[in-house]
Protein backbone atom coordinates (compact mmCIF):
# COMPACT_ATOMS: atom_id res chain seq x y z
CA UNK A 1 0.00 0.00 0.00
CA UNK A 2 1.00 3.22 -0.96
CA UNK A 3 0.31 6.88 0.61
CA UNK A 4 0.59 9.43 -2.49
CA UNK A 5 3.72 11.08 -0.56
CA UNK A 6 5.97 11.34 -3.44
CA UNK A 7 9.61 10.48 -2.17
CA UNK A 8 11.26 11.83 -5.22
CA UNK A 9 11.66 11.70 -9.20
CA UNK A 10 13.98 9.33 -11.23
CA UNK A 11 14.86 9.33 -14.93
CA UNK A 12 14.02 6.71 -17.08
CA UNK A 13 17.43 5.53 -18.01
CA UNK A 14 16.65 3.07 -20.51
CA UNK A 15 13.11 1.48 -22.12
CA UNK A 16 13.44 -2.06 -23.46
CA UNK A 17 10.34 -3.44 -25.43
CA UNK A 18 9.67 -7.25 -25.37
CA UNK A 19 6.69 -9.21 -26.13
CA UNK A 20 3.98 -6.93 -25.31
CA UNK A 21 5.51 -5.65 -22.29
CA UNK A 22 7.96 -3.10 -21.23
CA UNK A 23 11.10 -3.11 -18.98
CA UNK A 24 11.95 0.27 -17.36
CA UNK A 25 15.14 0.97 -16.03
CA UNK A 26 14.95 4.29 -13.35
CA UNK A 27 17.91 6.12 -11.89
CA UNK A 28 17.13 6.94 -8.45
CA UNK A 29 18.55 7.81 -4.87
CA UNK A 30 16.58 7.65 -1.93
CA UNK A 31 13.83 5.19 -2.90
CA UNK A 32 16.87 2.43 -3.12
CA UNK A 33 17.52 2.54 0.23
CA UNK A 34 16.27 -0.71 1.97
CA UNK A 35 14.22 -2.10 -1.33
CA UNK A 36 15.05 -5.50 -2.69
CA UNK A 37 14.25 -7.62 -5.06
CA UNK A 38 10.62 -9.08 -5.85
CA UNK A 39 9.41 -5.13 -3.49
CA UNK A 40 6.74 -3.46 -4.89
CA UNK A 41 7.78 0.39 -6.07
CA UNK A 42 4.91 3.04 -7.13
CA UNK A 43 5.84 4.88 -10.65
CA UNK A 44 3.83 7.87 -11.48
CA UNK A 45 1.57 5.90 -9.14
CA UNK A 46 1.74 2.08 -10.80
CA UNK A 47 2.56 -0.30 -8.57
CA UNK A 48 5.44 -2.31 -9.96
CA UNK A 49 7.75 -5.23 -8.94
CA UNK A 50 11.56 -4.23 -8.78
CA UNK A 51 13.06 -7.15 -10.96
CA UNK A 52 16.53 -6.07 -10.47
CA UNK A 53 18.35 -3.34 -8.65
CA UNK A 54 21.80 -1.52 -8.42
CA UNK A 55 23.08 1.46 -6.82
CA UNK A 56 21.57 3.95 -8.51
CA UNK A 57 18.88 2.18 -10.67
CA UNK A 58 15.82 0.39 -10.28
CA UNK A 59 14.57 -2.28 -13.12
CA UNK A 60 10.56 -2.77 -13.31
CA UNK A 61 8.68 -4.82 -16.48
CA UNK A 62 5.14 -3.38 -16.99
CA UNK A 63 2.86 -5.76 -19.39
CA UNK A 64 0.13 -5.15 -21.65
CA UNK A 65 -2.33 -4.73 -19.16
CA UNK A 66 -0.26 -1.93 -17.62
CA UNK A 67 0.59 -0.19 -20.74
CA UNK A 68 -2.80 -0.38 -21.70
CA UNK A 69 -4.47 1.25 -18.88
CA UNK A 70 -1.43 3.80 -17.93
CA UNK A 71 0.91 6.24 -19.69
CA UNK A 72 4.28 4.01 -18.94
CA UNK A 73 3.63 2.93 -22.29
CA UNK A 74 4.81 6.82 -23.51
CA UNK A 75 7.69 7.17 -21.15
CA UNK A 76 11.23 7.27 -23.18
CA UNK A 77 14.91 7.70 -22.27
CA UNK A 78 15.04 10.92 -19.95
CA UNK A 79 11.76 11.41 -19.12
CA UNK A 80 11.23 11.91 -14.46
CA UNK A 81 8.70 9.98 -12.87
CA UNK A 82 7.05 10.18 -9.95
CA UNK A 83 8.49 7.52 -7.37
CA UNK A 84 7.15 5.89 -3.68
CA UNK A 85 8.04 3.01 -1.35
CA UNK A 86 5.38 0.96 0.34
CA UNK A 87 4.59 2.47 2.85
CA UNK A 88 5.94 1.04 6.60
CA UNK A 89 3.31 -0.73 8.70
CA UNK A 90 4.87 1.19 11.94
CA UNK A 91 4.86 4.31 9.59
CA UNK A 92 3.08 7.61 9.79
CA UNK A 93 0.12 8.26 7.17
CA UNK A 94 -0.19 10.75 5.23
CA UNK A 95 -1.87 11.42 1.78
CA UNK A 96 -4.54 8.68 1.58
CA UNK A 97 -5.30 4.76 1.05
CA UNK A 98 -3.56 4.18 -2.44
CA UNK A 99 -3.09 0.96 -3.66
CA UNK A 100 -1.42 1.64 -7.11
CA UNK A 101 -3.86 0.08 -9.22
CA UNK A 102 -4.73 2.34 -11.98
CA UNK A 103 -8.08 2.94 -12.97
CA UNK A 104 -7.22 4.66 -16.26
CA UNK A 105 -5.41 7.12 -18.00
CA UNK A 106 -7.10 10.59 -18.10
CA UNK A 107 -5.83 14.08 -20.41
CA UNK A 108 -5.00 17.09 -19.05
CA UNK A 109 -7.53 19.64 -20.58
CA UNK A 110 -6.56 23.04 -18.96
CA UNK A 111 -3.69 24.17 -16.71
CA UNK A 112 -4.45 28.21 -15.10
CA UNK A 113 -1.73 29.81 -13.20
CA UNK A 114 -3.01 30.97 -9.49
CA UNK A 115 -0.14 32.77 -8.67
CA UNK A 116 2.38 30.22 -7.46
CA UNK A 117 0.12 27.52 -7.69
CA UNK A 118 -1.38 25.85 -10.67
CA UNK A 119 -5.65 24.84 -11.14
CA UNK A 120 -5.39 21.43 -13.33
CA UNK A 121 -8.23 20.54 -15.68
CA UNK A 122 -8.81 17.08 -16.49
CA UNK A 123 -10.66 14.88 -18.18
CA UNK A 124 -13.56 12.45 -16.70
CA UNK A 125 -14.35 9.09 -17.60
CA UNK A 126 -18.07 8.76 -16.96
CA UNK A 127 -17.53 5.51 -15.93
CA UNK A 128 -15.26 6.66 -12.90
CA UNK A 129 -16.80 10.13 -11.97
CA UNK A 130 -19.00 8.56 -9.93
CA UNK A 131 -16.13 8.25 -7.79
CA UNK A 132 -15.07 11.45 -7.35
CA UNK A 133 -16.76 13.90 -4.41
CA UNK A 134 -15.32 17.75 -4.09
CA UNK A 135 -12.79 17.87 -1.50
CA UNK A 136 -12.40 14.44 -1.87
CA UNK A 137 -9.10 12.30 -2.53
CA UNK A 138 -7.91 11.19 -5.99
CA UNK A 139 -4.47 9.90 -7.40
CA UNK A 140 -2.97 11.69 -10.24
CA UNK A 141 0.63 10.05 -11.02
CA UNK A 142 1.27 8.83 -8.31
CA UNK A 143 0.37 12.09 -6.23
CA UNK A 144 -2.48 12.26 -3.97
CA UNK A 145 -4.69 15.30 -4.49
CA UNK A 146 -7.80 16.54 -3.79
CA UNK A 147 -10.67 17.03 -5.89
CA UNK A 148 -11.50 20.75 -6.27
CA UNK A 149 -14.33 20.78 -8.35
CA UNK A 150 -16.43 18.28 -10.59
CA UNK A 151 -18.75 17.98 -13.10
CA UNK A 152 -19.85 15.20 -16.15
CA UNK A 153 -16.88 15.56 -18.23
CA UNK A 154 -14.23 17.13 -15.84
CA UNK A 155 -12.72 17.62 -13.04
CA UNK A 156 -10.20 20.05 -11.23
CA UNK A 157 -7.39 19.93 -8.76
CA UNK A 158 -4.81 22.45 -7.33
CA UNK A 159 -1.35 22.07 -6.81
CA UNK A 160 0.74 24.40 -4.93
CA UNK A 161 4.20 25.23 -5.47
CA UNK A 162 5.86 22.31 -2.92
CA UNK A 163 4.24 19.88 -5.05
CA UNK A 164 5.07 21.49 -8.29
CA UNK A 165 8.72 21.43 -7.26
CA UNK A 166 8.90 17.44 -5.92
CA UNK A 167 7.12 15.59 -8.52
CA UNK A 168 6.74 15.87 -12.12
CA UNK A 169 3.56 18.17 -11.76
CA UNK A 170 5.81 20.91 -13.01
CA UNK A 171 6.94 19.54 -16.50
CA UNK A 172 2.77 18.35 -17.32
CA UNK A 173 1.52 20.23 -20.19
CA UNK A 174 -2.18 20.10 -22.11
CA UNK A 175 -3.13 17.42 -23.47
CA UNK A 176 -0.91 14.72 -22.02
CA UNK A 177 -1.92 11.46 -19.99
CA UNK A 178 -1.83 11.19 -16.61
CA UNK A 179 -2.59 7.84 -14.29
CA UNK A 180 -5.80 7.75 -12.06
CA UNK A 181 -6.17 5.83 -9.22
CA UNK A 182 -10.17 6.53 -7.62
CA UNK A 183 -10.44 6.37 -3.89
CA UNK A 184 -10.68 2.65 -3.37
CA UNK A 185 -12.83 3.21 -0.52
CA UNK A 186 -15.47 4.90 -2.91
CA UNK A 187 -15.40 1.53 -4.72
CA UNK A 188 -16.07 -0.57 -2.08
CA UNK A 189 -19.18 1.27 -0.52
CA UNK A 190 -20.62 0.85 -4.00
CA UNK A 191 -19.47 -2.82 -4.00
CA UNK A 192 -21.22 -3.43 -0.92
CA UNK A 193 -24.28 -1.35 -1.11
CA UNK A 194 -24.52 -3.64 -4.53
CA UNK A 195 -25.68 0.11 -6.33
CA UNK A 196 -23.35 2.47 -8.19
CA UNK A 197 -23.11 5.86 -6.97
Amino acid sequence: MFTGIVEETGVVASVEASDGSRRLQITAGKVLDNIEVGDSIAINGVCLTVTSRSSDHVDVIAVGETLGRTNLGGLGEGHRVNLERPMKADGRFDGHIVQGHIDGAVTISSIMEEGDSRRIGLTLDPGLGRYLVEKGSVTLDGVSLTVTAVDSDEFEVVLIPHTLEATVWGDRHVGELVNLEVDVLAKYVERLTGSQL
